[in-house]
This record gives structure tokens, sequence and C-alpha cells, in this order.
């Protein structure tokens, strides 16, 4: 897997599409963390490797029809592209919009600005064959599984459990097939919250790889504190 110089050529593609509803209404990728936006620290981490040679941006329809200056100059890879109504479709938005020629696809959450060098590493070096990779970190709490009453009815054993975090990482081809498998799904958009639950849904093959405490997903007003914590201690939780 690789280009004419044995160099793999990677694509990111980023769903930013979201409208912040557990922010209380607030965009998470434009939020500031450190004094700027969140979205340009996450970019930060893919346009650092030489090997990624295209980033696609999904954006709400309106910031995607005027995006803010400073993206669009962020860097000639940067790509923006409107998203759809849930993260399946806004990552399937953005992966059409990469190049074809290909061989790894990440995805990786907008709002996961601390992502350290070494995890997108270690994703992309687990990714061979028709084999794909996630970041994340082994279970250490207790888990519920409860019914509609929210009355517990199970505690499964958290042996073999991992929080899933991003990037999630693949073979180009395997990706944009379980893409497009999932678009034939009636409701299978909805349904699939994670990559790796659409590859896995096609008959792909996903592995888990270690994450980062840092790499937390900044989703309620409460993460920002701990997310500008790890922003001014960079060494902290990798």
């Amino acid at each position: 897997m690789g280009g004419r110089d044995g160099a793999r050529r990677v694509g990111v593609a980023v769903p930013a599409a979201g409208f912040g509803r557990r922010m209380g209404g607030r965009r998470k990728a434009w939020l500031t963390l450190g004094g700027e936006p969140i979205l340009a620290r996450t970019l930060r981490a893919f346009l650092e490797r030489p090997d990624v040679v295209a980033v696609a941006v999904a954006l709400a329809a309106d910031d995607a029809a005027d995006p803010p200056d400073w993206l669009i100059a962020l860097d000639p890879r940067v790509g923006v592209v409107a998203g759809g109504d849930s993260r399946a479709a806004s990552v399937a938005r953005a992966v059409a919009m990469l190049p074809a020629e290909l061989d790894v696809i990440l995805v990786h959450d907008a709002a996961r600005p601390l992502v350290p060098p070494e995890v997108v590493q270690r994703v992309l070096d687990a990714v061979e064959g028709s084999t794909g990779a996630v970041a994340g970190l082994p279970a250490v709490d207790t888990f519920k599984r409860v019914d509609e009453r929210d009355r517990i009815v199970d505690t499964p054993p958290r042996d073999g459990l991992w929080h899933a975090q991003t990037p999630q990482g693949f073979p180009a081809p395997l990706l944009r097939a379980a893409l497009e498998a999932l678009a034939a799904e009636p409701g299978g958009a909805e349904r699939l919250t994670d990559d790796a639950m659409v590859v896995a849904a096609a008959g792909g093959t996903v592995r888990m790889v270690l994450g980062a405490a840092r790499n937390l997903k900044v989703t309620r007003p409460g993460d920002l504190p701990l997310a500008e914590w790890y922003a001014a201690h960079p060494e902290e939780g990798r």
C-alpha cells in the first residue's frame, strides 16, 4: 500500500457539521482553545504530516457557504464541503471530496483538538490490508445496561471494553465501499454512530490501538476547562 515513492497517501475527513446542542447551541468547531479556534488546533495535527495530501472538512451548510477566512487560508490541502443530516452522512460527503488516489483515510472528530501525533501514528501503523484501526482507551469504569425506564438490567464485564476515540483509520477502498453500502441501507446512517461500525457492518476488520487521555472530545461546557488545562500542559495525558 503506497504511492510510486513507497509513501502512503493519506486523506483526512473531519466531520464538523453538528449544531452543538450539548454545548448549548454553540458550534464546537468555532469555540476557542488557548486563543484559537478548536478546529484550527484539530487540523494542525494532520497538516503537520507530509503524508497527508488532503483534508476535507464537512461544515454545516451555512458555514460551508461562507467559511471563515482563516480556514480557507490555513493550508491549500484543506477543502470545505457541506455536511449531511447525520455524522455518517457528513463523513461520506467529506470522503467523497478527497482525492480518489489515496491509500488510507483517517476520520477525526473536529472537537478533538488535542490528539497527540503519536496517536495518529499508531492508528496509521495499524492500518494494513483490509484492516482498519481506532484509537481508544481500555474501559476502567463499570458499565450498566438499562431498559427504557432506566432500570439496570445488566452489568457487562469491562474486560475487552474500550472507549473509542478518533482518529479512526481505514484502507481507502474499504471505507469508500462501506460508505456506499451504508448509503443503500435505509436508516443506516442514524443507527451507526462511528466509522468503525460502518466498516464492520460491511464486513471489514477493525482493531483498537492506544489513544490518549488528552485526546478528549469537547462536547459539553464542562469539557472546556479540562481541554484548556491540557492545552497549557502539552506533556500531560499523552
